[in-house]
């Protein structure tokens, strides 16, 4: 267990005593230790500049920089390094300042090389122990936010329920009455009414209203259903063609230009169409709706091992880093208000990860965003040439 932990252990000793120095290394290395050395307080951090160092054994008397000073720029720069400090019977007062300053403990000269080794170890477990504290908080974090979400949707299934039957329902009626009021005001006798254009542009707004309002109660069913799969053969070229011309007409009013780009030829995959479908939609949808006035929405296609690489980039004004995990979130959206639900990038994750495919983002402000999508084939071969659903 002791050779395991010195194998893995980056060691490094600073001091400005050659013959010391080099034999305490020969000692080291004997015992399996991977060690460099530093003459000087500069030397030390250009060598920790250019490598991870776990445990520094550091004089505290050399010429030029002193070994608090060093401390110091160690603590600063690579605080998770621990530091064991060695001094001179006469300066156990720098012993004792240096461990104010974060050193891990110190020996004086002349220093018993078992009682080092077993101080650089225990340096080591620290260092290990931290980490695994540190790794225990990221897992405790990570399984606390994925509750919350499994907890979200969990209500939202509820909700979503109880939204499709409660305003499905006054939605038909006032779109309905809407249409109703529309062929009236089409009749000849009310060809002369007064402010007739002000009612017809007051219709039109009730009819995108509730058409949006539409697209909410569906999306939110959307994102929690459990339907089965309908499995197809797909060119996703194809697939990638008929979808631009959805979207072509709203990018063309904004002055926006798609752009294909494919592998040729594209691999045919077994997917579900309109799931797909509606992941692009929503990513074409949500790249043109980024850019501010002209611009550009490039497409991306290209085989890879079991499945289609799809990138969406555009040219708008990117995402902030603080929000490039939360953009994938249920109601988070950073459009102005009536421009989004909130929910076509946390329908596309949730399609995209039920058929064990990815989705990252990579953004910089004021140059843009690429969403990139890896599709898997939902039907595999196995060694016997049979074909199975993945």
């Amino acid at each position: 267990m002791e050779l395991e932990k010195i194998k893995k252990m980056r060691l490094l000793l600073v001091d400005d005593e050659d013959d010391f120095r080099n034999t305490l290394s020969k000692r080291l290395e004997k015992r399996g230790a991977r060690v460099s050395k530093a003459s000087n307080g500069k030397e030390c951090l250009s060598v920790m500049a250019g490598q991870q160092i776990d445990v520094v054994v550091l004089d505290v008397k050399m010429p030029g920089m002193s070994g608090i000073e060093v401390l110091k720029c160690i603590k600063a720069d690579h605080p998770q390094t621990e530091v064991i400090f060695l001094t001179g019977h006469a300066a156990t007062r720098d012993g004792v300042e240096g461990i104010k300053s974060g050193a891990f403990d110190y020996l004086s000269k002349p220093v018993e090389f078992e009682h080092l080794f077993g101080k650089i170890l225990q340096a080591y477990d620290k260092i290990h122990r931290e980490r695994e504290k540190r790794l225990e908080a990221d897992f405790k974090a990570r399984m606390e936010q994925q509750m919350i979400a499994t907890e979200r949707l969990a209500a939202m299934g509820t909700l979503a329920a109880g939204v499709a039957h409660e305003i499905n329902n006054p939605l038909a009626i006032i779109s309905e009455a809407a249409g109703f009021m529309s062929l009236v005001l089409q009749k000849p006798e009310l060809a002369d009414m007064p402010r007739r254009k002000v009612f017809e542009a007051a219709l039109a707004k009730i009819g995108k209203s509730v058409e949006r309002a539409r697209n909410i109660t569906h999306q939110l069913l959307g994102s929690v259903r459990k339907n089965d799969p309908v499995l197809a053969e797909v060119n996703i070229g194809e697939l990638v063609d008929e979808t631009i011309r959805l979207v072509d007409k709203e990018a063309k009013n904004r002055g926006i230009v798609i752009s294909l780009d494919t592998d040729a030829p594209l691999n045919s995959i077994w997917i579900d169409p309109e799931k797909i479908r509606q992941v692009l939609i929503n990513l074409m949808t949500n790249a043109i709706q980024a850019i501010d006035g002209q611009g550009q929405v490039s497409i991306h296609l290209e085989n890879i091992s079991g499945g289609i690489l799809l990138a969406v980039s555009d040219t708008g004004h990117g995402v902030p880093r603080e929000n490039r995990e939360r953009i994938f979130e249920p109601f988070f959206s950073t459009k102005a208000p009536g421009e989004g639900t909130g929910l076509g990038l946390f329908v596309t994750r949730e399609i995209i990860e039920k058929m064990g495919g990815t989705i990252e983002i990579h953004s910089r402000l004021g140059q843009g965003t690429r969403f990139t999508v890896r599709i898997p084939d939902q039907i595999r071969v196995d060694k016997n040439g049979n074909r199975r659903e993945r």
